[in-house]
């Protein structure tokens, strides 16, 4: 797999962007990491995943991983999703934090910096859009959806599309993964028994680009992803060590 890690320990958190089709926001949102690096106390650094784009993103993801040292890429065959693509950054992270941000920029990368500050003491810190910026109709649909949500599997979250999140990622790498996991990754979070903090971020309107989201990924699948949820938490494997010893054992005997 082609791709740009860097593995020293000096980096505390890398922020996965998933990108697709985002050719039109990538200049504004490197040029705006690049500010952010610059001011922030926090060492950290990019890891873009390419979804399958079909425009020029990953021309521009490229380019910008050969130049500058804190971008890294991991590009996908085709299309995968969103879940997925969070999955395959959490999988490759080495850093003690993972962050979490969109490639359309309505929400600030230096909003960070208010998450960071309260990490003391919680697994998960995560936005909530407080004055959001978009349509009645996605503001509405998202409404819906959030309500449903709490009622039904009651995380007490109250933006989990919230595109900025802060996970220590020792938490993050135990998150059991499926299509649609990506909404509830606050409820997994605390389903480990993990402790979750919500701040209010800034929001921002779309400025370029077309939203990936439709009425059915954005009010329907969500439900039906929820009733998936209430299943596997039913089921959900959860024990403590105390003590253990084990012994080398041959595999090939």
């Amino acid at each position: 797999m082609d791709g740009i890690f860097q593995t020293t320990l000096r980096y505390q958190m890398t922020i996965i962007i998933p990108v697709y089709n985002e050719e039109e926001n990538l200049d504004r949102l490197i040029s705006t990491f690049m500010a952010y690096f610059a001011e922030s106390t926090t060492k950290s650094k990019v890891l873009f995943i390419d979804d399958g784009s079909t425009d020029h993103s990953f021309k521009k993801i490229e380019m910008v991983c050969a130049q500058e040292e804190n971008f890294e890429y991991i590009k996908f065959s085709r299309n995968f999703g969103l879940s997925s693509a969070i999955k395959a950054g959490i999988d490759h992270i080495n850093t003690p934090l993972t962050g979490y941000i969109d490639a359309d920029l309505q929400t600030s990368p230096f909003d960070f910096e208010r998450l960071l500050n309260q990490m003391d003491g919680y697994t998960m810190i995560l936005g909530y859009r407080g004055n959001r910026k978009d349509t009645f109709s996605k503001r509405l649909q998202s409404k819906i959806a959030n309500t449903l949500r709490r009622y039904l599997i009651n995380d007490g979250i109250i933006d989990t599309g919230c595109p900025l999140k802060i996970i220590k990622t020792a938490a993050a790498k135990k998150i059991p993964f499926f299509d649609g996991m990506h909404r509830f990754i606050p409820a997994l979070i605390l389903l480990q028994k993990g402790s979750v903090k919500q701040v209010n971020v800034q929001h921002f309107p779309r400025l370029a680009g077309k939203s990936k989201f439709t009425l059915f990924n954005r009010s329907i699948k969500p439900l039906q992803d929820t009733f998936a949820f209430r299943w596997m938490r039913k089921r959900y494997i959860n024990y403590a060590i105390e003590l253990i010893k084990l012994k080398n054992v041959n595999i090939n005997q």
